[in-house]
């Protein structure tokens, strides 16, 4: 097994850089942008559905910068709208969004219910899609310029038994990635996407069987999965200026077998 690396130090990467990160308050990848986006010098406006956890983990992070939390759900429109409105009224812009919010589950297509498979579009897809629409409204409204990162998975290229709605929703988030992209170019306006394999954390663990994981990670060829902030140092990069010729990509962050 490859050995986890040493935890990065910041390097200034999003120096003054109003980034907003969905789906924050967990203990996934989310959360890690969140921390490594203050670490890199960004002012972090954290979101997320569940407000009792999502006030604690604004506790937990302001230490390391500015944070203020603004509960969302991204199945409404207006609730992101509020987002958007709320990170450029505290900060007075927006430059960074990060579009972590996604659900997922297994179930065989056999089974899945039109509620299973609408919910898990509507959260990782559709709530992609809202969200980028209302951040590229505000970079406009701004003069031009932002980034946009979503959070797409190798699964929206491989085949994996009960996850057709998740695969699905990722494999549009991904197409989505490439068209925004295309549609923004001309005012300034990255939109790229990271696509990890496995990224290990507590939730993953209580929600995944042992059997499924054990599987997974005999893909990986480090032998291990990634560590949540392996994937966020990937999603720093894209948001910075280091990747100012990049859009409309997907980077597989991932180690698995071809």
């Amino acid at each position: 097994m490859i050995p986890i690396p040493q935890y990065p130090k910041g390097a200034d990467l999003l120096r003054d850089k109003v980034v907003v990160v969905t789906a924050a308050a967990g203990t996934g990848i989310g959360s890690a942008v969140a921390r490594r986006s203050l670490e890199e010098g960004a002012r972090v406006v954290l979101s997320d559905w569940h407000e009792r956890r999502l006030g604690e983990k604004a506790e937990e992070l302001t230490g390391l910068g500015e944070v203020h939390a603004i509960p969302c759900d991204v199945t409404k429109e207006e609730q992101i709208g509020a987002l958007i409105e709320g990170a450029r009224q505290r900060f007075g812009r927006i430059d960074v969004l990060i579009n972590n919010a996604g659900l997922g589950g297994s179930r065989s297509i056999v089974d899945m219910t039109d509620e299973e498979w609408s919910r898990v579009l509507d959260v990782t897809l559709n709530g992609t899609f809202r969200a980028t629409r209302a951040a590229v409204r505000a970079f406009l409204a701004q003069g031009g310029g932002g980034a946009i990162v979503n959070n797409a998975s190798v699964i929206g290229w491989r085949a994996q038994a009960e996850q057709a709605h998740y695969a699905a929703a990722k494999a549009g988030v991904m197409a989505l990635t490439r068209c925004a992209a295309v549609d923004v170019a001309p005012h300034g306006i990255r939109v790229n996407a990271v696509a990890p394999s496995l990224a290990m954390h507590p939730f993953l663990a209580k929600v995944t069987t042992e059997e499924l994981l054990e599987e997974l990670t005999a893909r990986e060829v480090s032998g291990r999965a990634a560590e949540p902030w392996e994937v966020a140092n990937v999603m720093v990069f894209l948001a910075s200026d280091y990747a100012s010729y990049l859009t409309g990509e997907v980077v597989s962050v991932s180690s698995q077998h071809a």
